[in-house]
């Protein structure tokens, strides 16, 4: 392994996460805290003294003298947060790294959580981009995901972001639900195309262990959609985002032209980030750190010292990682990249590993560029993944 890998890079961006929700949707692993219908942060006591706790973190977080140029709230549901909350954590950023003028500041929305006063307040503060968790158009499927909004409230959370004008709004679908069809499927990508917002993401269910759905359900058994079925989905999607001008610019991620997420570029391409709150994950410094899950065991935490107490990240990680993230992307990877901070031999050593899915027309190399092709190198990523990691990895 080549020993050019340097941890040069400063952090321009955070990830914050407010874990609170009014319950917990049944594909949902994150760490969250349910607080209930009618508790918002105003009014509730855990949510000031998690406020309190996420910026005493910020405050002895080691700064490196650059400004922020991306903040990401996310959840959780970010906004049961109060504007006087919202904007407390704000002033921890600025005071303690600063925020450029220019910043991406993005923050996780369910319909149903807020009201006009609210996004007003939201976007007073400087929240320029929202990110909608719409998830599905038919209530029989909202209801199946355990979500706590109805087709109704999307609407009307729509009506909202628009009057105040947010300039970068994201919508966010899930595909393979249990007992959805295409026909169901076909209808929330019509609806969500109908609304326009400047971008889409499209996830793909995944059962996670010790969610509902993972008792409920096992994968590739009904009432999920088969295997067929999910890949279709996946193609739907492809076809009619792109047949109305968006880009495909990462494997679940679809953007109008000038309105890709700048935040989540950070992490595909595997750039430094900051992250603050119960479960956020941060890379600064060559290390990778994920705070504790649970709130006391986060509280005890940062009154410890907030220490960030791990190695730091070998280069064969490093090289997996950045492949892992960077072929998500549409672009791919920089072969030139590759070759300077991992050495030729290491790169010819990819090609090798990758001989197969080229000549199957799911990897190609695209001026000084490796990726995956769109769709059929993003639907089989997981096998070109796993492959390229075990020989890699030997």
């Amino acid at each position: 392994m080549s020993q050019k890998v340097s941890f040069s890079g400063i952090p321009r961006s955070a990830y914050v996460h407010i874990p609170f929700c009014r319950r917990r949707c049944f594909y949902c692993d994150f760490p969250v805290s349910v607080v209930g219908d009618r508790l918002r942060g105003e009014t509730s006591g855990t949510i000031c003294q998690y406020v309190e706790v996420l910026c005493q973190e910020i405050a002895i977080t080691p700064a490196f003298g650059q400004s922020l140029e991306t903040i990401f709230f996310g959840g959780g549901t970010p906004s049961l947060l109060s504007t006087e909350q919202l904007q407390r954590i704000l002033a921890a950023l600025e005071e303690r790294f600063g925020i450029a003028r220019s910043a991406e500041i993005s923050m996780e929305m369910d319909p149903g959580t807020f009201d006009l006063a609210h996004i007003t307040g939201y976007r007073s503060s400087g929240v320029n981009r929202v990110s909608l968790g719409v998830q599905a158009f038919q209530e029989e499927l909202l209801k199946i995901a355990g979500r706590s909004h109805s087709v109704v409230d999307i609407l009307a959370a729509v009506e909202l972001i628009r009057q105040v004008e947010v300039p970068e709004f994201s919508l966010d679908l899930i595909s393979g639900l249990p007992h959805q069809s295409l026909d169901q499927w076909q209808d929330s990508l019509t609806k969500a195309l109908a609304i326009a917002p400047t971008h889409i993401s499209i996830y793909d269910l995944t059962i996670e262990p010790g969610t509902a759905f993972g008792r409920y359900y096992q994968p590739g058994d009904n009432p999920l959609p088969t295997d067929e079925a999910t890949v279709k989905m996946y193609q739907t999607a492809q076809q009619a985002l792109k047949s109305a001008g968006y880009e495909h610019y990462e494997i679940s991620n679809y953007a109008q032209p000038g309105h890709q997420c700048r935040h989540n570029r950070v992490y595909w391409e595997n750039r430094p980030y900051y992250g603050f709150g119960m479960g956020a994950a941060s890379y600064v410094q060559g290390k990778r750190f994920t705070r504790p899950r649970k709130t006391k065991e986060y509280y005890q935490w940062v009154e410890a010292g907030a220490v960030i107490d791990c190695e730091v990240t070998p280069p064969l990680e490093i090289l997996l990682e950045t492949l892992m993230l960077g072929l998500r992307l549409a672009e791919g990877v920089s072969l030139a990249a590759l070759t300077r901070e991992f050495g030729e031999g290491k790169v010819e050593e990819i090609y090798q590993c990758l001989r197969s899915h080229f000549e199957q027309g799911w990897v190609e190399v695209v001026g000084e560029r490796l990726r995956l092709s769109d769709p059929q190198g993003f639907l089989f990523s997981n096998v070109v993944l796993s492959g390229l990691f075990a020989e890699l990895g030997e």
